[in-house]
């Protein structure tokens, strides 16, 4: 396994690098198309959370800037285009983006390489931060719980799809 966790490379870029923006502009778009997908079944986007797959991508392959303008300007432009997000949910859905894009950028660093553990690590941070923070926002237990109640096929998909793209298709 461990093979598998160095045959990544990773990079931080940074503001200044035009890479930076083409690659959240390709990550904005498929987190765009990919909820898409999942509003045309019936509680698609709250089962599998789509919004943040490629923010993850984003911020464990390409580093903290390219996962923040991700994870900020996806949920925007979508609920813009679409209506979904709602407006009211944008405020959570954000501030999970950027736990997201921070937890997945740390990890990278730390780990130097994209193994499952390491996914999962991400993936389960950023949901039990978030939704702490999502409990003191709205003082909803229950909103809290909602993506882990109805959303852990969306977490294992980001864990092991994330895991997938990383190791089999952006390993340069």
């Amino acid at each position: 396994m461990e093979s598998n966790a160095t045959a990544v490379k990773l990079y931080s870029l940074g503001w200044r690098e035009t890479r930076t923006y083409m690659f959240a502009v390709l990550f904005i778009v498929g987190n765009i198309v990919l909820p898409q997908l999942c509003h045309l079944f019936p509680q698609g986007g709250l089962i599998m959370l789509p919004i943040y797959f490629f923010t993850l991508i984003a911020a464990y392959k390409f580093g903290l800037r390219v996962g923040l303008l991700t994870a900020v300007l996806s949920p925007l432009i979508n609920s813009m285009l679409f209506g979904m997000p709602p407006a009211a949910a944008l405020p959570i859905i954000t501030i999970k983006g950027v736990l997201l894009a921070m937890a997945a950028a740390w990890m990278a660093g730390k780990s130097k390489g994209a193994s499952l553990l390491a996914l999962i690590g991400v993936v389960l941070a950023y949901q039990l931060v978030g939704g702490l923070i999502e409990w003191a926002i709205t003082g909803s237990l229950a909103s809290a719980l909602q993506d882990w109640k109805l959303g852990y096929p969306g977490m294992i998909l980001q864990a092991v799809g994330g895991w997938l793209v990383l190791n089999l298709l952006l390993r340069r």
